[in-house]
């Protein structure tokens, strides 16, 4: 069996501030779950978290186009949110673009620990989490995706890529059964 790993994308308050705290507060109860499993198991975390400049001169271009100003360095809407169990210890990886392997170290990371499969969890499903899932599928890396640790601004866009993406380019998994499977890892 690959090396499993947890990647945890965009969990971040400029994006959870807009939700509604129950909701909010449900996800983020779900992937501590899931981190608790992973370190458990002796897995490897990894966190992912977009952050640009003030000035947006690193930042999407819709975002420079449109003077959209979020998930800027320095504030507290570029950290993760504060529920969240992330420790010193695990990895975290600053990305300017959807995608968490565009222009950031992800690739020798994994490679570094021998990461064969990754199981995704995070915000936007659509967005950040289908790129990332489809970069580790070309890159030959098994995907799994925690249907209760991903969420989105746009239900209808997210309910779409998970169908997409579930037996194709990912498995969608219940936290429940994704816990179970460490066991026997």
């Amino acid at each position: 069996m690959p090396k499993r790993c947890l990647v945890i994308i965009d969990v971040l308050n400029d994006f959870l501030d807009r939700w509604d705290a129950t909701k909010a507060d449900r996800l983020v109860q779900n992937i501590n779950r899931l981190v608790a499993a992973f370190r458990q198991a002796g897995l490897p975390i990894i966190w992912v978290r977009q952050e640009f400049r003030s000035d947006l001169s690193d930042a999407l271009l819709e975002m420079r186009d449109k003077g959209i100003a979020i998930t800027i360095e320095g504030t507290r809407g570029a950290q993760l949110h504060a529920g969240l169990d992330w420790q010193p210890t695990d990895t975290i990886i600053v990305k300017k673009r959807y995608s968490a392997f565009f222009g950031t170290e992800l690739d020798t990371i994994l490679a570094d620990m021998g990461a064969g499969e990754l199981t995704l969890c995070g915000l936007n499903t659509h967005a950040c989490v289908r790129m990332a899932a489809i970069d580790a599928y070309q890159r030959d890396l098994r995907v799994v995706i925690a249907r209760e640790c991903v969420g989105s601004n746009n239900e209808e866009h997210a309910r779409v890529s998970l169908d997409y993406m579930d037996g194709k380019i990912a498995r969608v998994a219940t936290v429940a059964d994704i816990i179970e499977s460490l066991g026997a890892s």
